[in-house]
């Protein structure tokens, strides 16, 4: 995303005609180039006459029939939003409204205005939109669309901050709302106000750079634990005060350490001096945003004139904007707060910062996890491997996910729903089976939102739709395979399902053999009709596999946690998270599998347990961990169906080609940082060995900003943070206990890791100090210095309860 590039591509209205039905009206500044009456009808959804107002989002340079002509220049920055051709796709909010009109034939006037744009963040135009729809009401000529086409492409987007897909992921699961605060150029809360700091060309520190902390004495500073811990250890000495002084990159300095037997390390909890940042923000001044007049053409869709016009409502003219970082960072570092000056209305825009390419407008896991709940929705149709990985019992959502990562036709139906609706459904839908578009691609590319019958064969054609209808007649139609009905909570297999996707797995199959925690074929193959057949009677029809089903099945416990969660009020960030964690553990088990049938895996890490051998040096273990054997046989057989459905699918070839040039270009390289983790996570018993060679291996491997922002991005909050890292604080062994002490030193160095260690609770955090201090003062021992009288007094007061403890 370069910020300097057009932010609206098109502006289009559309009336509904009585005579003529749906018509495109203005295009704006240039014609599409691709079927108006099909974007007119996407524009006016079946039955928008019965509804005040209602929302649609559809795609263009999606598919063959909706790619537009000529393409449009525009910048090929993101190479993951661009095809093969060069074209981009390109994201419409479509406003679609009613007003009641006596003088009307039918007693109504329908219109509908739209924003073609490349953000996948649609949501940020609505406000706009509504006001542009009401002045076009007023005053219904091309002039609505220019002043709306300047006012958009004039937002300012140059402070913008362009995070690193490792920063996303730290940033989408946490609600710390300073989080990369120092990104953002107004305000820099590592480097003193008014003091000009080296900036990449997207904005904030360069990805290498430490940005050095801004110097503060102890009364400025507050206290990064809770006031009554300080008292606790102290055994009636006073509280002194702690300097706030943050570090250079190296070890903890005394200042950051209070001395009166409780260690505590004391900081800024939200990385930020309020006095300075409170000053420097009020003090900064508002930018106003000046666009110059472009002449553009202006195409009238039911004419073939046209003429030129100049910029409509500058913003210069108007109310100043608040674009910037200072306010931003007052409010929440998530977002870039900037402003859209539409006929002098200052319109706050909030854009997010940490979305992927598969998360398109406003849909909601939560939403979606809500309306095809186990108890309320009702599950019709066969029973299919590719689906039902835990027969009648596997929960809807399962079911749903399921069909989209096995390339099933899905159609969301909501007959007398509005489109909107629909809409926000398909959206979830594609971020379900993406994993919020952090672990698999190619959602979006066969999504349609909205669907017509005008278009019907064309997005019928595409292998794996998700389509949103409202009419009624797809449903009797049966071109799918997957039908979820948000009206009436149902979700309904196809009669036809074996017909169209022959089913080959069985789970009761003798075919393939789970022995030992490993699963072995009858023959080296790669498709699943090669690995195993249902068995049949000469002669006889083939037969659907029995699935069998279990009340603690772990799809089964995993919705349940998801549902708790949601019933707890969790937000949308902590249930992403959630799914993200789980599409990940699919796709990783996927790895195991295909490494079992074929030999060797193309999307991971290959597969074995850490090995220590008497003179050979120890080798780490990779691939998917399980907790043991029986668990991993457990898992595959579970798994096996939807893993070969999904290994037919573009889905699965996509991340087949990324999946080498992802490991070849991970900030840390030589060993599966995940794997280990999940062994200090899950393992119920680590050797010596492994423990010190996991510990060095990770401190050895994070010195730059780019490996440290991998490692905390796979240490999320809701899995406990530095928690497993941090275990190694009480290991037996000296020498594990250091090497964490180095890790964890490493991180301090950086304000993100800064946030992370405050997130350890006291215990944890009281070992860090302790431990890091200590070594400290040895180190000066060493090379003959004075001991401070500080560093004197906490060695005394350590004695004196260590002498208390022993009895004396």
């Amino acid at each position: 995303m370069s910020h300097d590039s057009q932010h609206c591509s098109f502006v289009l209205v559309a009336d509904f005609d009585i005579d003529r039905g749906a018509q495109l009206t203005y295009q704006f500044p240039q014609p599409l180039g691709t079927d108006e009456g099909l974007i007119a009808n996407l524009m006016l959804p079946d039955g928008a006459e019965r509804q005040p107002a209602d929302w649609t989002v559809f795609f263009l340079n999606q598919t063959p029939f909706n790619t537009i002509k000529p393409i449009l220049a525009l910048d090929n920055d993101d190479d993951e939003n661009t095809d093969e051709d060069g074209s981009r796709m390109l994201y419409v909010i479509n406003l679609v409204r009613t007003k009641l009109d006596k003088t009307a034939r039918r007693g109504a006037i329908v219109k509908a205005m739209a924003i073609c744009t490349r953000y996948p963040f649609v949501q940020i135009f609505k406000p706009v939109l509504l006001l542009a729809l009401d002045d076009y009401f007023m005053n219904p000529s091309q002039d609505c669309l220019a002043r709306l086409f300047d006012a958009v492409n004039a937002m300012d987007f140059s402070k913008m901050p362009l995070l690193t897909r490792f920063e996303k992921l730290i940033m989408r699961c946490s609600e710390r709302q300073d989080l990369f605060i120092g990104r953002f150029d107004d305000y820099s809360p590592f480097n003193d106000p008014g003091t000009a700091t080296q900036q990449t060309a997207s904005g904030g520190f360069p990805p290498t750079a430490r940005p050095t902390h801004r110097p503060t004495n102890s009364g400025d500073s507050r206290v990064s634990f809770d006031e009554s811990v300080k008292g606790r250890a102290g055994n009636g000495v006073g509280n002194s005060k702690a300097a706030g002084q943050m570090r250079s990159p190296t070890s903890p300095s005394e200042a950051s350490f209070s001395l009166d037997g409780s260690a505590v390390w004391v900081g800024d909890e939200s990385g930020l001096d309020q006095m300075g940042f409170v000053a420097t923000a009020a003090s900064a001044s508002s930018s106003s945003i000046s666009s110059a007049a472009r002449g553009r053409r202006s195409t009238d869709a039911s004419s073939s004139s046209s003429q030129s016009h100049g910029a409509y409502g500058r913003p210069g003219e108007g109310p100043q904007s608040f674009a910037g970082a200072a306010s931003a960072a007052l409010k929440d570092s998530h977002f870039f707060h900037t402003a859209i000056n539409y006929n002098e209305h200052l319109l706050p825009v909030k854009v997010p910062l940490s979305t992927f390419l598969e998360e398109v407008g406003e849909g909601s896991l939560t939403m979606l996890c809500t309306t095809f709940s186990p108890t309320i929705t009702t599950m019709n149709g066969p029973l299919h491997p590719h689906l039902h990985t835990n027969g009648a019992l596997t929960p809807p959502v399962i079911v749903l996910f399921n069909a989209l990562i096995t390339g099933k036709r899905v159609i969301f139906l909501g007959h007398h729903k509005l489109a909107e609706n629909v809409s926000n459904h398909v959206l979830a839908a594609c971020v379900l089976g993406s994993g919020s578009g952090v672990v698999l691609r190619g959602f979006i590319k066969r999504a349609f939102p909205y669907a017509t019958l005008i278009n019907r064969e064309q997005w019928e054609s595409v292998p794996g739709y998700i389509a949103g209808v409202t009419n009624p007649i797809f449903e009797a139609a049966g071109a799918w395979d997957l039908l979820c009905d948000i009206g009436t909570n149902r979700m309904v297999v196809h009669k036809d399902i074996y017909a169209n996707h022959p089913a080959t797995w069985n789970p009761t199959s003798n075919q393939l053999i789970i022995r030992a925690g490993t699963l072995k074929a009858e023959s080296s193959v790669g498709s699943e009709e090669e690995v195993v057949r249902v068995p049949t009677k000469e002669g006889a029809a083939p037969q659907k596999p029995e699935v069998s089903a279990k009340q603690d099945h772990p799809d089964n416990i995993f919705i349940e946690d998801i549902l708790s969660a949601i019933a707890s009020h969790y937000s949308e960030a902590h249930i992403r998270a959630k799914f993200v964690e789980y599409t990940t553990r699919f796709v990783r088990i996927a790895s195991h599998y295909e490494e079992e049938v074929t030999g060797s895996t193309t999307i991971g890490y290959p597969s074995y347990a850490y090995m220590e051998r008497p003179g050979e040096k120890p080798r780490l273990g990779s691939g998917v961990y399980f907790s043991d054997d029986a668990a991993l046989a457990r898992e595959l057989a579970v798994n096996a169906g939807r893993i070969e459905g999904w290994r037919r699918t573009e889905c699965y070839r996509l991340l087949q080609t990324e999946g080498k040039q992802v490991l070849a270009t991970k900030p840390i390289q030589g060993f599966d940082l995940a794997h280990q983790l999940s062994r200090l996570r899950y393992a119920k018993m680590i050797s010596d060995g492994e423990a010190e060679l996991i510990f060095r291996s990770i401190s050895e491997s994070v010195h730059t900003y780019e490996q440290v922002t991998e490692l905390l991005s796979m240490l999320p909050p809701h899995l406990h943070g530095l928690q497993p890292l941090s275990f190694g604080l009480f290991h037996q062994q000296e020498v594990v206990r250091e090497v964490v002490v180095d890790l964890f030193n490493e991180l301090r160095a950086h304000p993100i890791g800064v946030q992370f260690l405050q997130g350890l609770n006291h215990f944890q955090r009281y070992a860090y100090v302790r431990q890091a201090h200590a070594r400290e003062v040895r180190m000066k021992d060493t090379n003959s210095l004075s001991i401070p009288q500080s560093a004197f007094m906490t060695r005394t007061l350590s004695s004196r309860s260590e002498s208390s403890l022993g009895g004396g």
